[in-house]
Formats: structure tokens, C-alpha cells, sequence
């Protein structure tokens, strides 16, 4: 009986989560991308690191609805710090793949979401319906933008949404640095582009890191920084 009690109660408290999360998702969705799937497992994701001090920062944010959404696990007190071009994503190179060169070709996508472009405003907009007082727009290029980027205090949850190669290690080689041990690195479009999978393996590779990757949801993976 106590074996039974114990599971219905951890399927209890996995369902409440998961609503919880649903709502998140709804609250937030004409300013992401994202499956609702997939959002909801990245909320449960970050969700493991509330206790975590430090800053959010997030690199790629179209109109800010995972950024937004984290607020919502993470806290309103945190500072969060949103890097975007909101012209697009630059031009795809062979080291994307196919793939990513094809996507840009094919702009009757669905998919394709004017090459990812968004108004600055739309994520202003999700910001301050999340009520985030603490946050900070970095417009631009990555490389034009995060190089120069300081911080006083550590980061504890990166998200690199990215894309491209050079975007992504661009991100990696500054921001990484900046998180602090134990701290949450997502990189959401592992699992869909070359160009972000390969920048993720030669950073590593580069600075013979040994953090293992793990698989966050159906596009995207993360790390958790170790202390090395």
C-alpha cells in the first residue's frame, strides 16, 4: 500500500508540474517558437536550478518567450540579460550544413519565420508581462555584442539559441567562461543544425573540457558546468 501511495503521489505532484508548466507555455506563446512539448521541458529543466544564484542570460530570444517563461521558475529578482540581432539570423556557411543553407533558400517555410526575425519590442513586451524589473537588452550581432558583454556576479543559466556555427562558438568562447560551477548551459538547436552541434564539440574539445551532454528535449541539449 505504501509503494502505491508513494507512486500516485509522485504522479501527482509530476501532473501538477506539468499544468503548472502549461500555463507557463500559454502565457508566453505568441512569443516563442518552441513545440509546446519542448518548452514544457525546458521549464522542467531550469526548474532544477532556482536555488542557483546568478544572472540569466539568454543569446538568441526572437520575442522572448523562453526567457520570459524562465522568469516564472527562476525568480523575478535575478537579472536577465537578452542578446538578439532581431534582424535575422545571418547567412548559413558550409560548416552549418545543407540543411541550414536549404532553410534560408526555402522562405515559404513555414518554418522559416521571416529567417527568424523579430521585433525588438515583442520581447520588451514578454519581459514586462513576466513583471522582470532586472533585465537588460543587448541588441545586435553576437560578435558585435557579446565580446564586450561584463558582468559583476556569475552567470547560472546560459541558453544559446544561436543557430550557426559562428554564433554558437562565438557565445561559447565569452559567456562560458562566465558560468559559474554547477551551472546550467542549454544550447537549443543541438539536435536540428550542424553548425551548432560542431561549435558545441570543438569548444570542448578546445579547452579539453569533460562536461557530459545530455539531451534537455527533441532539439536541444545541456551541460552542467563542472568546477575544473
Amino acid at each position: 500500500m505504501n509503494t502505491i501511495n508513494l507512486a500516485t503521489r509522485s504522479y501527482v505532484k509530476q501532473w501538477l508540474k506539468y499544468i503548472k508548466y502549461k500555463k507557463v507555455y500559454s502565457k508566453y506563446k505568441e512569443h516563442t517558437m518552441v513545440t509546446e512539448r519542448d518548452y514544457i521541458d525546458n521549464l522542467g529543466l531550469v526548474a532544477g536550478f532556482k536555488n542557483l544564484p546568478g544572472a540569466v542570460v539568454e543569446c538568441g530570444v526572437w520575442r522572448g518567450g523562453s526567457i520570459a517563461g524562465m522568469t516564472d521558475l527562476l525568480g523575478k529578482e535575478r537579472s536577465y540579460y537578452l542578446f538578439d540581432s532581431f534582424e535575422g539570423l545571418p547567412p548559413a556557411k558550409d560548416i552549418d550544413g545543407k540543411d541550414a543553407i536549404d532553410y534560408q533558400l526555402d522562405k515559404n517555410s513555414p518554418h522559416y519565420h521571416n529567417n527568424c526575425t523579430a521585433e525588438e519590442a515583442w520581447a520588451i513586451k514578454a519581459m514586462e508581462k513576466a513583471k522582470v524589473k532586472n533585465y537588460f537588452m543587448n541588441k545586435g550581432w553576437f560578435e558585435d555584442t557579446v565580446p564586450k558583454f561584463k558582468l559583476n556576479e556569475p552567470i547560472a543559466v546560459l541558453r544559446l539559441d544561436g543557430d550557426w556555427y559562428e554564433s554558437t562558438m562565438t557565445c561559447l568562447t565569452y559567456l562560458f567562461p562566465m558560468v559559474q560551477p554547477g551551472g546550467l548551459i542549454i544550447l537549443d538547436d543541438y539536435y536540428v543544425w550542424d553548425g551548432c552541434s560542431k561549435a558545441l564539440h570543438d569548444y570542448l574539445s578546445m579547452h579539453k573540457r569533460s562536461e557530459r551532454i545530455n539531451r534537455a528535449y527533441s532539439a536541444g541539449c545541456y551541460l552542467v558546468k563542472k568546477d575544473e
